[in-house]
């Protein structure tokens, strides 16, 4: 009998590229990346505020608002940046920068010219770029797809035939779908997909269960033809993590945690139950 087989299997991610001349780059670390890229004199890349690491004597770094990246209120709304960093080589030899990742994450080159001008990431997915690159917001007006958040429904449009750099958590794979073809993802998992790729969003359950928690509660169903990215480890699942391992030992080792809030619900129907007692004399 012959083993199973994927008819398109999950691949690790390779960064590709057709350009024949494109800005040389490094990719050093394991799990907190940094990118090391080389500038020529007045050359100059975009970046993510707060992300540089380091750079050459030569380089010159400048906060400044571009209009052509589309941000604005959206942004502004959901505490989002507004302006971006420019980082120019200003002097006459060969200059660098470093851009580090913004948490325990994996720095992704992406070349634009590949998946067709254009992918959608999460928010807060770009990092930086070089050349050709345009960052803008689009809105999903859906509204089963605003409930599940900033992530369900803010995304970020990269756009042009530059080379773009994304972060994304855990170990990285890349599906190829065909067209038809489906995949179901967990909503925090998804890292980029091409602009190809039809997103729904769906509720495992029902909904009582946002209220008491519960885990992979909406999925991402994502129909081909198109490329996904998934990311095994997105920064939403580790800040729970380590809120969970932080609060946790402290309500263990406060047994008056639980009588207090068992005396505050008391105290609060007692209120509640007096009122209306008062109301009916």
């Amino acid at each position: 009998m012959a083993a199973p087989f994927f008819s398109t299997p999950f691949q690790p991610y390779v960064y590709q590229s057709p350009q024949d001349a494109v800005t040389p780059f490094q990719i050093l670390g394991g799990e907190a990346q940094v990118v090391q890229i080389m500038l020529n004199p007045q050359e100059s890349i975009i970046a993510r505020p707060g992300s540089m690491c380091f750079m050459s004597g030569s380089t010159e770094m400048e906060n400044v608002y571009l209009p052509e990246n589309e941000v604005g209120m959206w942004q502004w709304i959901f505490g989002k940046n507004v302006t971006s960093i420019v980082l120019r080589n200003t002097g006459t030899a060969v200059g660098f920068v470093g851009i580090a990742a913004p948490s325990l994450a994996r720095i992704l080159p992406i070349d634009l010219a590949i998946f067709g001008g254009e992918i959608l990431c999460p928010p807060d997915a770009f990092l930086c770029s070089i050349n050709d690159v345009k960052v803008s917001n689009t809105v999903d007006q859906r509204a089963r797809q605003m409930v599940t958040g900033a992530e369900g429904f803010l995304r970020q449009k990269l756009s042009g035939q530059g080379l773009a750099f994304i972060v994304a958590g855990g170990s990285v794979v890349q599906k190829n779908l065909e067209v038809g073809e489906v995949l179901a993802v967990d909503v925090t998992c998804i890292a980029a997909v091409t602009a190809t790729v039809n997103v729904q969003i769906k509720y495992n359950g029902p909904i009582r269960r946002a209220v008491f928690g519960g885990e992979n509660l909406v999925t991402a169903t994502l129909t081909g033809p198109g490329i996904v990215f998934i990311q095994t480890l997105p920064f939403h699942r580790l800040s729970q993590r380590v809120a969970r391992a932080v609060t946790s030992p402290n309500m263990r080792e406060n047994p008056k945690f639980f009588v207090q809030i068992a005396i505050f619900f008391f105290l609060a129907y007692v209120v509640v139950l007096s009122s209306l007692i008062l109301t009916d004399l």
